[in-house]
């Protein structure tokens, strides 16, 4: 709460209809939907028999890392060191590094984070990251944990399955680091639209995971971790019996992009929009269209422009007015200035990496102001 001091909406909280008043653009939690989704997923992963590590890229934020711990996830995933160092400063454990990482200032910076976070783990996808790693752990004495990174699809990281995800498993063994298991995540597929399309090519991807793990331990290596997935085939990856734990990040708030994706029988996933951008009405003086105050620093654009959730006519759609403004085209329809929008993000890990604060909202009562620790932390 000590955060929330340095928001200018923190003297709203707890006000009847303290939303409705927030200074805009602002990022909105609703929390009864943010906790419906963080039970949901827990819930299909104790079904499944998965482990659950999310990933704190889509977040950024200790409090949220918190509450899914709290609700059962092992720890969560980081994208990028910045974001695990500032998730450790607030006291969360049980990270994973899940970006590969080269260089010696990495190394050290990663090196030096092992030794006050109880359960920390990193990836390598060459040898480069392989010998680094084991470089720091000799001169701090300090055990480092290491999952292969295996691209199986995406060819953004990971090196290739098989024969050479063996070899720099055996490099790892024999470099005197703890190789934990597997990583592999076919981004590629999380926003395909059709789920039999979406199921059939997953299931072949992770094909490729498994038998790779399998060559592991027949080579007599342990694996016992195989982790990966995401919020467009949560319901897929527990059927190909390849991992233990998953990775999803996004199904704790969903936008756009991920509500056109649908499950079986053509359903939208099961997760609720939780995450909004509040945004107010400033001009209204041109017939059929408004200019609010949230324009391209508001949103994350490459998805598009955001959909209209709440607060304007039916048939209303907003459009990017500038660096500073939006805009709503209205048809026939009119607005005044000062009326309050609700958007939903077009893509909401950019998003959020734009706020410095969550304003957490029970219907029209803002209960909370949590900070966004890891905003901005890319390196």
């Amino acid at each position: 709460m000590a955060a929330a001091l340095h928001s200018p909406n923190s003297a709203l909280i707890g006000k009847p209809n303290g939303r409705l008043q927030l200074a805009t653009p602002a990022l909105v939690l609703d929390i009864a939907s943010f906790d419906r989704n963080v039970a949901a997923m827990q819930e299909h992963c104790r079904r499944s028999g998965l482990k659950l590590r999310p990933h704190a890229k889509t977040h950024k934020s200790a409090t949220i890392g918190r509450r899914q711990i709290e609700a059962g996830a092992l720890g969560v995933c980081c994208a990028k060191l910045g974001e695990a160092e500032a998730l450790a400063d607030s006291g969360l454990d049980g990270l994973l590094v899940t970006s590969p990482i080269v260089t010696a200032q990495g190394f050290a910076r990663l090196d030096a984070l092992n030794a006050r976070v109880k359960d920390l783990m990193a990836v390598a996808d060459s040898e480069i990251g392989v010998d680094g790693f084991a470089r720091a752990a000799r001169e701090s004495k300090r055990p480092l944990k290491v999952i292969v990174d295996v691209d199986i699809g995406l060819h953004r990281t990971g090196i290739a399955p098989g024969e050479p995800a063996l070899k720099l498993a055996k490099r790892i063994v024999a470099s005197g680091l703890i190789f934990v298991g597997l990583q592999g995540y076919a981004g590629q597929l999380q926003h395909v639209a059709n789920f039999e399309e979406r199921k059939t090519k997953s299931l072949e991807a992770l094909k490729m995971l498994g038998e790779t793990r399998d060559l592991i331990v027949a080579n007599g290596i342990a694996c016992p971790i195989v982790s990966g997935g995401g919020t467009g085939t949560y319901n897929i990856d527990a059927e190909a019996k390849v991992f233990t734990e998953l990775q999803a990040g996004s199904y704790i708030f969903m936008d756009k992009q991920y509500n056109e994706v649908t499950i079986a029988n053509g359903a939208p996933l099961p997760f609720e929009t939780a995450l909004f951008v509040q945004t107010t009405v400033i001009s209204a003086n041109t017939a059929g269209l408004v200019t609010t105050d949230a324009g391209l620093k508001a949103f994350a654009t490459e998805a598009g422009s955001p959909l209209i959730h709440s607060g304007a006519p039916e048939g209303a759609s907003y459009f990017f007015f500038g660096d500073e403004q939006g805009g709503i085209f209205l048809g026939d329809k009119k607005m005044e200035p000062g009326a309050v929008v609700m958007c939903s993000a077009p893509h909401c890990d950019p998003t959020v990496n734009l706020y410095d604060f969550y304003h957490v909202v029970e219907g029209d009562t803002l209960v909370d102001i949590w900070p966004i620790e890891a905003r901005g932390r890319s390196a």
